[in-house]
């Protein structure tokens, strides 16, 4: 477990593209990122090239693949481990009716030997971690021992790193709904540390402010004392605040991890990249496409959003929305 995992930013599909990711690692040097959820089918059977190419200054950098086939998901993290990812995650999460037609994702949760087969053959053919992204339930099933079933036979299985969406997961609600209707239950996260304290937990859901995430580096004590996780990962909320990111980046911040960096140095790395990435003959709103939000809720960010949509580049929009 290194510093860099107390910090993490979701998988999220369509969304955590290697134009985000670049943006995020600007935001938070030494946060731990993940692509968005790659298809090990499509890793196997495609242009690998294409969907696993990352900038080295991504680093470093998770890839998430979602499958339950063990030996394409052994090929497809093969190939994340010699593209350079710094480790491999199993959906185990999402609820996606598509996803879930293809016997992956979330309806992984009912069938835990199957992971374990899973995990076991992506451990055997990769040299980095293998972690498992899951929720804490499958639609009623409420129960804690649920979790803590799953939990238990994937470490026995050699899996140490379990990122924990602290919801249900409701099968036949969209992504959207999932994040929104099934209560969240930090708590169970915490509890999961609590009876495996040599496994590393990462929360995330729910999580909107550095408040929210400093408040789970610290025990509790409800009915028992519950302790600290090892760390967070936000979601949506950097998409629409990114500046979170590099707020919590700060007060997370110790004398291994270097200053997060200011506006202006934001501003001119996000601008020498854009004008990399469009020589490259990388569609202009395709690059910038999740860097609208930097200036949320400050005068001038409407304009920041439609010059940069305009394909403008990043300083030329924000000299002419700011100053």
């Amino acid at each position: 477990m290194t510093w860099s995992h107390k910090l993490c930013v979701a998988p999220m599909m369509d969304t955590t593209d290697k134009h985000c990711r670049f943006f995020h690692r600007l935001l938070a040097p030494k946060a731990f990122l993940y692509t968005e959820m790659i298809n090990a089918n499509a890793v196997v059977l495609g242009k690998r090239t294409d969907l696993l190419n990352f900038d080295s200054q991504e680093t470093p950098v998770g890839l998430q693949l979602g499958g339950s086939d063990p030996h394409i998901l052994a090929k497809a993290a093969k190939m994340g481990s010699k593209m350079g990812y710094s480790e491999v995650n199993l959906n185990c999460g999402c609820p996606s009716p598509k996803v879930n037609a293809g016997d992956f994702g979330a309806c992984l949760m009912k069938s835990p030997l199957k992971v374990v087969e899973c995990i076991k053959a992506m451990q055997d053919a990769s040299e980095v971690t293998i972690s498992v992204k899951h929720r804490i339930g499958i639609g009623p099933i409420t129960d804690y021992e649920f979790v803590s079933d799953f939990v238990g036979t994937l470490q026995q299985a050699g899996c140490n790193l379990f990122i924990v969406h602290a919801r249900n997961a409701i099968l036949n609600l969209s992504p959207k709904k999932n994040r929104e209707i099934p209560p969240l239950d930090l708590v169970m996260v915490r509890m999961l540390k609590k009876e495996f304290p040599d496994s590393n937990f990462i929360a995330n859901g729910g999580l909107a402010s550095v408040n929210d995430c400093m408040k789970l580096f610290k025990s509790i004590s409800l009915d028992t004392t519950y302790p600290k996780v090892d760390g967070v990962m936000l979601g949506r909320s950097v998409i629409k605040k990114p500046l979170l990111l590099r707020d919590l980046s700060q007060s997370l911040e110790n004398d291994d991890v270097k200053k997060v960096p200011t506006l202006e140095e934001i501003m001119i790395n996000l601008n020498s990249y854009f004008i990399k990435r469009e020589s490259e003959g990388v569609p202009a709103a395709r690059i910038t496409r999740q860097w609208h939000g930097l200036f949320s809720k400050l005068t001038g960010a409407r304009k920041w959003r439609r010059l940069l949509s305009s394909g403008y580049k990043p300083l030329d929009a924000y000299n002419e929305a700011f100053r």
